[in-house]
């Protein structure tokens, strides 16, 4: 993985399978190889945010890149292995009642649950995931959108490592 300098300097094709790995939307992975250089990571990060401002279908597509919470993510790579970092403080013991909270989630929102898991206990997300069932389905298409924000951000600095 690159460092600032390399990640300034690569090939865009080089970079463009890392970026859709942070967040899978064509025009984000465009606009932030399009603004290198980058002075430094913060640099980086403040344009990431400002390109994810991401349309309806952009989310809806940016999900379906991601696994369920609870779930490993299908295939192999470097996503895959970021998921479950993410995901480290979903327990065995919480399986069953995640499962049947993203049904529930995904039969009203017509979409899976996807939280910024970093950080976050499975007690946790389950109470998140339980709290959005409230959100109406435009406004939490937007907290959707802001989540996916926030793991382009983190798995950038993956990148960057």
């Amino acid at each position: 993985m690159p460092d600032l300098d390399g990640f300034n300097s690569a090939p865009p094709d080089q970079l463009r399978p890392l970026l859709t790995e942070c967040l899978a939307v064509p025009r984000w992975v465009d606009a932030v190889l399009a603004g290198r250089p980058y002075p430094d990571v913060d640099a980086l990060l403040a344009a990431s945010d400002r390109f994810a401002d991401l349309s309806d279908a952009e989310v809806r597509a940016a999900i379906g890149s991601h696994p369920r919470i609870g779930e490993k993510a299908r295939g192999g790579g470097v996503s895959a292995k970021w998921s479950a970092d993410e995901q480290s403080g979903v327990t065995a013991s919480l399986a069953d009642r995640l499962l049947a909270a993203n049904a529930a989630y995904e039969d009203r929102f017509g979409h899976l649950y996807l939280v910024c898991a970093t950080g976050l206990t499975g007690e946790q997300m389950l109470g998140d995931l339980t709290a959005r069932m409230e959100n109406p389905p435009d406004v939490e298409l937007r907290v959707v959108s802001r989540e996916l924000a926030k793991i382009a951000a983190l798995r950038l600095r993956k990148v960057l490592a």
